[in-house]
């Protein structure tokens, strides 16, 4: 009988250690190799649906959008405030300023071919998107300095072009702010910003 016991004390023991051990290598996998999609949303943020009701989740959330017309490949990445019952238009985004046209950084455009825009030609390369908004028109702008915060460093010296655009503001409502990128054949494509509902596209030739 006192065989039995030492040797059921020993399995438990054992069985004891056992259990502590893959625990620790449980927890150190965990540190050492997180889910991708987490590092994923950490570098590049996240991509915005379609959403017509507000969500829960607080502050500009980082985000991105990206699209292949022919051979070019189109990187946008922003961030997008929620409306959150606030007045936008004339409100939040003041009209006849220069805006980010999103949140905290500008909202950087990036593309690996040439292109036009309203007939000018444009290096492959990566720009900050900026926009005026006006009560009717919208003046859309892209500058050579990609990296500021916000429109505090905005310089028009450094702007490689300005187009005037008609907004569509019948559109959905549309609670965070979301860019898409619409191709339409194999050179042409549209840059759309959708907010509040507002559209406002920026058509785009692939040289």
């Amino acid at each position: 009988m006192k065989n039995i016991l030492s040797l059921f004390c020993l399995l438990s023991v054992y069985v004891f250690i056992s259990c502590s051990e893959k625990k620790t290598d449980d927890q150190k996998n965990s540190v050492q190799n997180p889910p991708a999609a987490e590092s994923n949303m950490a570098n590049d943020g996240v991509v915005i649906d379609k959403q017509s009701q507000p969500d829960t989740l607080k502050g500009s959330l980082k985000a991105y959008a990206t699209g292949k017309v022919g051979d070019a490949e189109i990187k946008i990445t922003y961030h997008s405030p929620a409306v959150r019952d606030r007045i936008v238009w004339g409100g939040l985004v003041p009209f006849d300023k220069v805006w980010v046209t999103g949140a905290h950084m500008a909202t950087a455009f990036e593309i690996n071919k040439d292109f036009e825009v309203d007939g000018k030609t444009i290096p492959a390369g990566k720009y900050a998107i900026f926009t005026i908004p006006g009560k009717e028109k919208w003046t859309f702008i892209l500058n050579k300095k990609w990296k500021q915060h916000l429109a505090d460093e905005y310089n028009a010296n450094d702007d490689v072009v300005r187009v005037m655009l008609q907004p569509e503001t019948e559109e959905p409502h549309q609670e965070r702010l979301r860019y898409e990128i619409e191709a339409e054949g194999d050179n042409e494509a549209e840059i759309v910003f959708y907010w509040n509902k507002f559209e406002v596209s920026l058509p785009i030739k692939i040289k």
